[in-house]
């Protein structure tokens, strides 16, 4: 009796560690600015939103519909993604 309740135990447990790990991974929340063009790289582009100058970097993958070009009014969509994150230690516990 002991053996089958471990043996239960043991079934429910790795069915758990398997369905937490097979689930899709969280995707990062994707934002959007919408305004006209005001400079076009190879690797960015810059639109007005207001007051404010939004630089957002682009590269080969980045899909396009229609044609880019200075002054025209577009709408890009992004997501902010960490580059590097650098720990710093508490210097109170030094």
């Amino acid at each position: 009796m002991k053996t089958k309740r471990l043996t239960l135990l043991a079934a429910v447990c790795a069915g758990m560690i398997f369905a937490a790990g097979s689930g899709p991974a969280a995707e990062a929340k994707t934002y959007q600015v919408t305004g006209p063009i005001l400079e076009l790289t190879a690797t960015t582009i810059t639109v007005q939103k207001g007051d404010e100058k939004w630089q957002i970097a682009r590269d080969k993958d980045t899909k396009v519909t229609g044609e880019l070009k200075v002054g025209s009014k577009v709408t890009i969509h992004y997501q902010m993604v960490a580059a590097k994150i650098e720990v710093k230690e508490d210097k109170a516990k030094k």
